[in-house]
C-alpha cells in the first residue's frame, strides 16, 4: 500500500503545523476547566451589607437593636467624622450608614416623633434587608410601648428578640435540570468543533494537494496501481487520520471532566462529535480537491474554521446571535451541530420525542457530508480529465 504509507509519511512531517490547533484547543478547555461551572443552588442566604452603625447613646433598647441587626448586617467601625464617613462610601466600604441620635430610645417609649439617620449607597439591595429590619424593630417596640407603658428596657429587648427571631426556612424549586446543561462538556464539545475543522482541514487537505499535483498524479496513472486503489488508500489514510485526532481530541475530555461521563447525554455528544468528524473530513477532501497551493492553506484554514465558529455559535453561544446571523449560519454544519450540542446538553429524558430534534441536526450535518463527498468525486474526476 505505497499511498497509504506515503500519506501517513506527509501527515508526519506536517505535525507541528496540527498540533497548534490542538495546543490552542486545550487551552481554552484547560481555562474553562480552571474556572469552573457554577451550579445552581436549592437553597438561599441573604448576603449581608456593610453597615456603619454610629449610636450616639448606649441604652439595653439600642444594644439589643445592634445584636438584632446583625443578622442582615455587617458592622464595619468607622469614625464620626464627616470626610471619612463619605469616603467610606464613596469606596464601597460600607453601604450603608446608621445614626440613632441622643434621647431616641426615650422617645419611642414615649410616643416622640424623634427619627433615626442614614446615608445609603443608592441601589443597593442589601440595604432594603437593612431597611426592613430597622422598620419591623422600632415599629414593634413603639406598639409594646404604646400598649405597655411600664414595660423597662430590658423586658422590651427580651420580647422584641423572642417576637424576631423566628426564621423562614427557604427552598428553590427548579425544573430537574440535566447534569450537562451549562457543564464543561458543552463548552467542550463546541469549541471541539474548532479544532477538529482545523485539524482535518490542515492535514487532509494537505494529502490531497500534494497527491492532485499534475506530475504526481500522472506518475500514478502511469503505474500498475489502479485509480480505484489509488482512491481507496487516499480515503483509508485521510479516514485513519481523522479517527486519531477524534480519538485524541475526546480523551482530553475524559481527562479534564470525569464527571460528565456518568450521564447517558455524553453518549449522545459522542456520537454528534463523530458524525461532525465525518462531515468535516468530506469538507476537508473536498477543499484539498480545489486547491492547489500549499502556502495558501493556513490562511484558507483560518477562514474557513474561523468563520463559521463565530457565527454558529463555538465561541459567541447562539442565543446572542441576531437571526440574520443565525440564518447565515445554518448553511454551515457547524450551526446544526452546535444546536445539536445544546439539545443534548438539556436532556433530561431519552424519548423519541426529546431525540427528534438532536437526529434532526445530525441528519443535517450527514447530509452536508454526503454532499461534501459527491462534490469532491465529481470535481476530481473532471481535473483528471482534463490533465
Amino acid at each position: 500500500m505505497p499511498v497509504f504509507k506515503l500519506c501517513l509519511k506527509i501527515f508526519l512531517h506536517n505535525w507541528i503545523s496540527v498540533s497548534i490547533y490542538i495546543v490552542i484547543f486545550l487551552a481554552i478547555s484547560i481555562a474553562l476547566a480552571t474556572n469552573g461551572t457554577s451550579e445552581l443552588s436549592n437553597g438561599y442566604s441573604q448576603k449581608k451589607a456593610k453597615v456603619a452603625f454610629i449610636s450616639k447613646e448606649k441604652t439595653p433598647l439600642t444594644e439589643a437593636f445592634r445584636h438584632e441587626l446583625s443578622r442582615s448586617a455587617q458592622f464595619v467601625n468607622l469614625p464620626d467624622r464627616t470626610e471619612e464617613l463619605q469616603d467610606a462610601l464613596f469606596f464601597r466600604q460600607v453601604t450603608y450608614i446608621l445614626r440613632i441620635p441622643k434621647g431616641f430610645t426615650d422617645s419611642v417609649l414615649n410616643g416622640g416623633s424623634a427619627q433615626m439617620k442614614k446615608t445609603v449607597v443608592p441601589g443597593s439591595i442589601q440595604n432594603a434587608y437593612v431597611d426592613i429590619n430597622v422598620d419591623q424593630y422600632w415599629n414593634l417596640a413603639r406598639l409594646y410601648a404604646k400598649h405597655e407603658p411600664d414595660i423597662s428596657q430590658e423586658e422590651l429587648a427580651e420580647r422584641l428578640q423572642e417576637n424576631l427571631s423566628g426564621e423562614t426556612p427557604v427552598q428553590i424549586k427548579a425544573h430537574q435540570s440535566a447534569k450537562t446543561s451549562g457543564s464543561f462538556s458543552l463548552y467542550y464539545f463546541n469549541y471541539f468543533a474548532y479544532a477538529l475543522s482545523a485539524v482535518l482541514i490542515m492535514g487532509i487537505s494537505t494529502i490531497m494537494i500534494v497527491f492532485n499535483k499534475q506530475d504526481l498524479s500522472r506518475r500514478h496513472r502511469c503505474s500498475p496501481l489502479s485509480a480505484g486503489s489509488v482512491n481507496a488508500q487516499l480515503i483509508m489514510a485521510n479516514l485513519l487520520f481523522a479517527a486519531i485526532a477524534w480519538v485524541i481530541l475526546i480523551a482530553f475530555d475524559f481527562l479534564l471532566d470525569t464527571g460528565s461521563y456518568s450521564t447517558q447525554n455524553i453518549i449522545y455528544f459522542l456520537i454528534n462529535s463523530l458524525v461532525f468528524t465525518g462531515c468535516m473530513t468530506s469538507m476537508s477532501y473536498l477543499i484539498g480537491t480545489l486547491m492547489k497551493n500549499l502556502e495558501a492553506m493556513s490562511a484558507v484554514c483560518n477562514v474557513i474554521t474561523l468563520g463559521p465558529c463565530f457565527i454558529s455559535g463555538v465561541f459567541v453561544p447562539q442565543e446572542f446571535l441576531n437571526d440574520t446571523v443565525l440564518k447565515l449560519a445554518s448553511f454551515t454544519p457547524t450551526y446544526w451541530y452546535v444546536q445539536a450540542n445544546a439539545h443534548i446538553a438539556k436532556l433530561t429524558q431519552f424519548g423519541w420525542s426529546d431525540l427528534s430534534s438532536i437526529i434532526y441536526s445530525m441528519t443535517v450535518v450527514i447530509a452536508f457530508a454526503v454532499a461534501f463527498a459527491a462534490l469532491s468525486l465529481v470535481i476530481g474526476k473532471r481535473k483528471r480529465l482534463m490533465d
